[in-house]
């Protein structure tokens, strides 16, 4: 049975629904939230998820986002008397799963809180004020009676340090909180479209489980020895019933790949801190769309020996500024500057906590060192929003892309002289793709592109995994095509072939039209056109994006399209 509450105006609606036997999903839609974290191409909403399981005693997994409060509470009263739960299982603490802890342990003061251990010290400071916990570790059980026996799953960095996944004997759901998820809303409470929620559920695990890819393996790992998996709960999104194998397959799948990468950076940021793990995040993902892996610690529960191994074996490094308060975040910045090695490549980075170690000293220590800077420190004293996460996703990008440019060069000379030089004949037309999404805008020179369809008007553009302009063009994200004139396009080339720094504005000295979609027309265009995405695929080192057209216009009618004619085939 599902109850679906009336709509608000802010679209904050409330779902229950039996998904086994004594289990019930509670699942918090949020319709038209529009950012999550680092997403940019968020366009469905979320869902925050929270389960009810009645044995002989009572458990309830994780809660809900605090602006749920009053709905939640009202929901979770209609089905049981919260004073009567005994367990409050923390898959973990990160303020979207765990923002009614507090107000669960007022309604059921009597509650033991399940999680590991540093989950529990995460709560300790969350809280401050006693509770009743039960620390577990990896495959301890606890038994709710009636046939419920759960099973601990410790699966730190997915994506927090603080993360275990807790598995049902009796109904055979695993709860995962965060992995397995996605950020897409709807009323149905599982997977049956996969079609519907594929680029979605790729989406997020590229930007907040890839670059944990190792955690991934070995989550997936302890998960294999577990009896079969029937459903995954995850903590967003709709519950895994239908596609288990495929969906998991994919994790492992795409997991392995970022392993096998040549080069590594560590990533250290400090959890629930300001904004060093949402701005950590962003780094990461820019740095793993240029095939660097990367490997993440949070410095609050970081142990010195796997601090030293990660810096040791680590082409760069990460650093968020770390509160001047917490011993074991300094211990940590401590360890890694005695570890670092010069020719290690350094980018630092501001959380506005507001009691950071300042980053110019630090800067100085790693320069001294024989660091080299990767990108300038970026300092972030108020609330990050489009534009900071777009900085922050570049300048990821820029140090991946640094690391890998000697790959990069020993690609280029790969392909036979012949086959190189004979692929390169292959032209194209001259084309500026730009877009404007929020305050968050891009820019990229393009001459991958054709049409692909009549009906409707399509177009197909080939777009790099490392390109900045990627996280703009996902399903539903509109554009513009700008077509260059031949003997015209000399300027505006060169202008969008230099490389911007991390959050440069691509427009500047441009002149630019705002189009119907919002994204910038070049002025000294030939043509434009105004495009929508409507599906991509990847490939191994592109996406081909498949888009709509809707509008356009040209400005000259007897001038030519600029052709661009290459060498060779196997670069740009």
């Amino acid at each position: 049975m599902v109850a679906l509450t009336e709509r608000t105006q802010k679209r904050l609606t409330m779902e229950t629904s039996e998904i086994a036997p004594e289990t019930t999903a509670i699942r918090s839609l949020d319709w038209d939230r529009d950012r999550f974290d680092i997403e940019f191409g968020l366009q469905n909403g979320t869902t925050y998820n929270s389960f009810l399981i009645r044995g002989e005693q009572t458990a309830l997994v994780d809660t809900s986002h605090a602006k749920f409060r009053q709905q939640y509470l009202d929901t979770l009263a209609g089905l049981i008397d919260p004073a009567e739960i005994d367990y409050l299982i923390i898959s973990h603490t990160e303020p979207d799963h765990s923002g009614l802890v507090k107000d669960m342990l007022e309604l059921a003061p009597k509650v033991t809180v399940v999680g590991s251990k540093v989950a529990i010290q995460f709560l300790e400071d969350l809280v401050h004020s006693p509770f009743k916990r039960r620390i577990v570790k990896n495959g301890d059980k606890l038994d709710l009676g009636n046939g419920h026996e759960l099973e601990f799953v410790i699966a730190p960095n997915l994506h927090w340090p603080d993360t275990s996944f807790s598995f049902d004997h009796k109904t055979s759901i695993l709860f995962t909180c965060d992995a397995f998820g996605m950020h897409y809303c709807s009323d149905r409470t599982f997977d049956e479209d996969l079609a519907a929620i594929d680029e979605d559920f790729r989406y997020y695990y590229d930007c907040l489980m890839g670059p944990n890819a190792r955690s991934v393996l070995s989550a997936l790992k302890r998960m294999g020895e577990l009896p079969e998996i029937g459903t995954i709960a995850t903590g967003h999104g709709p519950l895994l019933r239908h596609h288990v194998e495929e969906l998991t397959s994919r994790y492992r799948q795409w997991s392995q790949a970022q392993t096998k990468a040549e080069t590594n950076v560590a990533v250290f940021y400090t959890s629930d801190y300001g904004y060093s793990d949402r701005l950590s995040q962003a780094i990461a993902h820019g740095i793993t769309k240029t095939g660097v892996a990367v490997e993440m610690m949070d410095l609050k529960s970081a142990d010195p020996q796997e601090v030293r191994e990660l810096v040791d074996n680590a082409a760069g490094l990460v650093i968020g500024a770390t509160p001047t308060s917490n011993p074991n975040a300094q211990a940590a910045l401590s360890t890694i500057l005695a570890s670092a090695k010069p020719k290690q490549s350094i980018g630092l980075f501001e959380s506005g906590g507001g009691d950071d170690e300042s980053l110019y000293p630090l800067r100085n220590k790693f320069r001294e060192l024989g660091l080299t800077e990767a990108f300038p420190a970026i300092l972030i004293k108020e609330t990050p929003n489009d534009a900071t996460y777009q900085l922050c996703d570049e300048a990821g990008t820029d140090l991946g892309q640094w690391l890998s440019r000697d790959k990069a060069v020993k690609q280029m000379k790969s392909l036979d002289s012949d086959l190189d030089k004979a692929l390169g004949r292959v032209s194209g037309g001259l084309y500026i793709i730009t877009a404007q999404k929020g305050n968050v805008n891009g820019a990229m020179l393009a001459s991958w592109v054709t049409q692909a369809s009549f009906k409707p008007l399509g177009v197909t553009i080939a777009v790099a995994k490392d390109r900045a302009i990627e996280s703009l063009m996902h399903t539903g994200d509109k554009f513009v095509l700008n077509v260059l004139e031949e003997g015209n396009y000399q300027a505006l080339m060169k202008h969008f072939l230099k490389r911007f720094p991390p959050g440069a504005d691509r427009f500047a000295g441009v002149k630019t039209q705002q189009a119907n979609n919002g994204s910038p027309i070049l002025t000294d265009a030939l043509a434009y056109i105004e495009c929508v995405v409507a599906s991509r695929m990847e490939l191994t080192d592109h996406y081909i994006i498949y888009a709509i057209i809707d509008a356009g216009r040209v400005s000259k009618s007897e001038a030519l399209t600029a052709v661009h004619h290459r060498k060779v085939g196997n670069h740009y």
